[in-house]
């Protein structure tokens, strides 16, 4: 079924791993497709409580897009970014639980934008951000110039996306356009632990914060009240809420079953 992405979907876990080491998982639009139809498919299973992203090999998440074979699809810039990238970018997005983005190497061009669109993202130190789109002509795309602005104020976001530099992992995390930064050692281990927590959180509640927050960016503070008030009066209905109350009254560790 999926011929660029490992797909393992264990125990309430999604983890979906680009599969191009050849190419520095560069997204090509077959890659693309399956990062989204992966989405989708944790969407529509109840049993999914968080997914992780991230890319095979040792050297890189993601090199961006791969320039060879957008150019052999015979597509637009447009074409692209609409079939491709657009639903990808929602996909993620849209998904209401977390998703995981473990940064094992460079996330460049496009492959930064795809980091930026997950909810969490942990890297090892010595792996780096670049917008390099302004090295070849071209301005961030696939989400970019929404996220960037949002998270680290437009003066930096122009900056970091104008020049192209290199942003380590410790820079990315200092102005906060990454959570964390690790030693190269601990990756595995600190991302094992996230996953762990969220696997056992209240996921309707995780999600309801996930839709707020990307409501939270373009709406008023009367519309992002009201939006409080109906998702928790939904969230005060679910199973998860009723064992998170009856735990704390009774001084007890939770077991949130996502529902």
């Amino acid at each position: 079924m999926y011929g660029n992405i490992i797909f393992d979907n264990t125990d309430g876990v999604l983890r979906i791993t680009l599969n191009r080491p050849d190419v520095y998982n560069a997204l090509s639009p077959a890659l693309i497709s399956e990062i989204t139809q992966a989405m989708l498919v944790a969407a529509d299973d109840p049993s999914v409580r968080v997914v992780l992203l991230t890319g095979a090999g040792s050297k890189a998440f993601c090199s961006g897009a791969d320039l060879k074979e957008a150019a052999l699809s015979g597509k637009s810039a447009a074409d692209i970014l609409k079939e491709y990238y657009e639903p990808m970018v929602n996909a993620i997005r849209d998904l209401p639980k977390p998703v995981i983005c473990k940064l094992n190497g460079l996330a460049v061009g496009a492959g930064c934008s795809l980091a930026l669109a997950c909810d969490v993202v942990i890297a090892r130190e010595d792996a780096y951000l670049s917008l390099l789109f302004v090295q070849i002509g071209l301005m961030p795309d696939a989400g970019s110039t929404f996220f960037l602005p949002r998270m680290i104020g437009l003066a930096r976001a122009f900056e970091l996306a104008s020049t192209g530099r290199r942003i380590d992992a410790k820079e990315a995390h200092a102005i906060g356009l990454i959570t964390k930064a690790v030693a190269p050692a601990d990756l595995d281990s600190e991302t094992e632990a996230l996953i762990q927590y969220y696997r056992n959180a209240p996921t309707q509640a995780i999600g309801a914060m996930k839709r707020a927050f990307n409501q939270s960016s373009h709406s008023s503070l009367p519309q992002m009240l009201e939006w409080e008030r109906e998702n928790q009066n939904m969230l005060f209905q679910t199973q998860d809420a009723k064992e998170g109350i009856s735990a704390f009254l009774e001084k007890r560790k939770p077991d949130f079953q996502g529902h």
